[in-house]
């Protein structure tokens, strides 16, 4: 008798797509082989992702776990390109690539903006801001046809209007920042564009910085500015940029895929929203479950072991770069049940998802994040209870990108 040979394909590296895609699919077959698995980056850049929830859980908290690019072997050595599509993930100034020290005192002078007080100030503002964008989602759909891109017209104004509040930004900012930040987080553009991107918002966030230093507000960025000026050991020119950067880009592009995915959620599946319309379950709950089910995050660039490190039986060489999988994690069935592919908002069994991070570098503005999204769903189904998709979930346009996990546009009627 033959013994059947080893199939060699289920042995490769899992190549990432940098057109990015739904996640969900190859996740399963990846934890399928297990909960740490070789990736090759794009620009054939070896890497690894782990994707099961309590192998990730670990590996967030690591001590020997490290998010300074230092530690990223193949960067030191001179084998990254300078237009690397990911390489602002790794090089980028500021808080999310800080370690020990220097990452205590950024997160220090952040954790200011991010106080409960802060964000119960700033409930009324999102409330107000909440209907009046609806009010214009209700216009644009008068004259579309009753075809409305929930998306654009609602869910993306609502996070990036409040980040920018909150740093100081002027609204004539926001539409070139969010289209920079998409630049920044796709997987599949050339170096040329995303090096100019990476320049264009520098220079953005640089004249903010400016005008904020010639008059101060009420605002982080003013915060940030103080704090520096106060002690020039507290914040570099570069730190501040970056700090602004990653606050932009990470305050308003995980919300707006946590609002745009959490919709998508409640329209495929109207059992769920009829138990939260009938208050048999809490719009905190929708969040919650929208979190762990279709995370707003696919794979989260990078972290580096500072040393071998084994991690579910498998070993991850020192220096390599290395993705946090939060889709896959949240779909995990061994730490999530054997339904753990359904989305059900009365969910009480297994751990808490890790979709906001966990350990050291857990989200500093998860309650805003939390805030925003309930508000604009509980405004949203109230006002437009029959709201539903206008074309079919599996053929939405999804993200260029491996790193965010939401689609481009999100066409509904209002009145289904």
């Amino acid at each position: 008798m033959n013994t059947p040979s080893p199939n060699p394909v289920a042995d490769l590296p899992h190549r990432l797509d940098p057109a990015g895609g739904c996640p969900h699919a190859a996740n399963a077959r990846l934890l399928a082989r297990g909960a740490v698995t070789p990736v090759v980056l794009p620009g054939e850049v070896q890497g690894m992702a782990v994707l099961g929830h309590d192998a990730l859980k670990e590996f967030l908290a690591h001590p020997d776990v490290a998010k300074n690019a230092q530690h990223f072997t193949a960067l030191q050595a001179g084998e990254i390109p300078d237009g690397w599509p990911l390489k602002t993930f790794a090089t980028v100034q500021g808080m999310t690539t800080a370690d020990g020290a220097d990452h205590r005192r950024l997160r220090s002078l952040m954790s200011k903006a991010f106080t409960a007080r802060r964000i119960e100030q700033l409930r009324s503002r999102i409330t107000v801001l909440t209907y009046r964008l609806l009010d214009g989602l209700e216009a644009a759909a008068a004259t579309e046809d009753g075809v409305v891109d929930l998306r654009t017209h609602f869910a993306l104004p609502l996070p990036m209007g409040v980040i920018c509040e909150l740093l100081g930004v002027d609204e004539a900012h926001h539409d070139r920042l969010h289209a920079l930040s998409n630049q920044i987080v796709a997987t599949d553009i050339g170096p040329a564009e995303a090096m100019a991107a990476n320049r264009e918002m520098a220079g953005i966030l640089s004249a903010v910085a400016a005008a904020r230093t010639a008059d101060p507000g009420d605002d982080l960025t003013s915060a940030m500015i103080a704090a520096r000026e106060e002690s020039g050991d507290r914040f570099t020119p570069q730190e501040l940029v970056g700090t602004l950067m990653l606050t932009i880009i990470a305050g308003h592009e995980t919300t707006l895929n946590l609002i745009t995915n959490a919709v998508r959620a409640l329209c495929t599946h109207r059992g769920q929203l009829d138990l939260v319309l009938s208050g048999r379950a809490s719009w905190s709950d929708v969040v919650e479950e929208t979190l762990r089910w279709d995370s707003p995050v696919s794979y989260f660039p990078f972290r580096y072991p500072t040393r071998d490190l084994t991690l579910d039986g498998t070993v991850i060489p020192r220096g390599t770069p290395v993705l946090a999988g939060y889709s896959a994690a949240g779909r995990d069935t061994k730490a999530h049940g054997p339904d753990a592919t359904h989305f059900d908002i009365t969910r009480t069994d297994g751990p808490r998802h890790l979709s906001l991070g966990h350990g050291a570098h857990y989200c500093m503005g998860a309650p805003l994040a939390r805030l925003e999204a309930t508000t604009a769903l509980e405004q949203l189904f109230t006002r437009f209870p029959t709201l539903d998709l206008a074309a079919p979930d599996p053929e939405l346009p999804r993200h260029a990108s491996f790193v965010g996990n939401s689609v481009r546009r999100l066409p509904v009627r209002l009145r289904g």
